[in-house]
């Protein structure tokens, strides 16, 4: 995996000529994702689809944050955590940065599904004035899974299953380790989720059928949520109706 994968390696010249209005900041974790993905996959991901929409679009693309709320993972090691109110803050100061700077509206590009705070902020920042966007959101994931041929239901492809091994087996197939296509794991109802955390349901950290991906589905994940991406930027542009 190259540097610029994750890294954004402009000058402040290169950003002068971009003179972008419009900021992407991806937020990713360091949290368990079974025996066959890196710590790091969420933050890795956030990068890959950050990567693919910037390409597309004069936008300013930040570093990201790669720490955030994996509390539910925490009964394995290496996992990592920040306060919901820490990436509130680290999400606000670099909003008000942005501000400061000229550049009045930030994206959001989330790809852990326990940042359940985030929508808040961005709800916050929009009712104070302020633009802001939370991305990929729910209709663009059911796109993407419908574009790419997703066999697993979302709320059964909850973590390192199909989704998330498809899009790294796509963008770096150097990180996935073998064993993935008989780590498959299954759960029912996960009700008690955030009292009792994920390993209440799965011993090895998997929630989906990684055994499912291909780099082929990851490709067409990845182009249906650009396409998405361009949508929410013209969104943004023209306000509501």
């Amino acid at each position: 995996m190259e540097t610029q994968d994750v890294l954004p390696l402009t000058t402040t010249t290169d950003e002068q000529r971009r003179a972008a209005d419009i900021a992407v900041l991806p937020i990713g974790s360091f949290e368990q994702h079974g025996p066959h993905l890196p710590l790091c996959t969420d933050t890795v991901i956030a990068g890959i689809v950050t990567n693919a929409v910037t390409a597309a679009h004069p936008v300013l693309r930040l570093p990201p944050v790669t720490i955030s709320c994996s509390h539910e993972h925490e009964a394995w090691p290496g996992t990592v955590s920040i306060a919901a109110t820490t990436l509130a803050a680290i999400v606000t100061d670099v909003a008000s940065s942005l501000r400061r700077s000229g550049v009045h509206t930030l994206v959001l590009i989330n790809a852990h599904g326990g940042n359940y705070g985030l929508a808040n902020v961005v709800q916050q920042a929009n009712a104070e004035g302020h633009r802001t966007a939370l991305f990929p959101g729910k209709a663009a994931w059911r796109r993407a899974h419908a574009a790419a041929g997703i066999e697993t239901p979302s709320e059964v492809d909850m973590h390192a299953g199909e989704v998330e091994t498809s899009l790294l087996l796509h963008a770096h197939p150097e990180l996935v380790r073998p064993g993935y296509e008989s780590a498959d794991h299954l759960t029912g109802d996960r009700e008690h989720l955030l009292t009792w955390g994920l390993a209440a349901y799965t011993d090895s950290g998997v929630v989906g059928r990684p055994s499912a991906a291909s780099a082929d589905k990851g490709r067409a994940l990845l182009d249906s949520l650009v396409e998405s991406f361009t949508d929410l930027l013209a969104a943004l542009a023209d306000g509501p109706s």
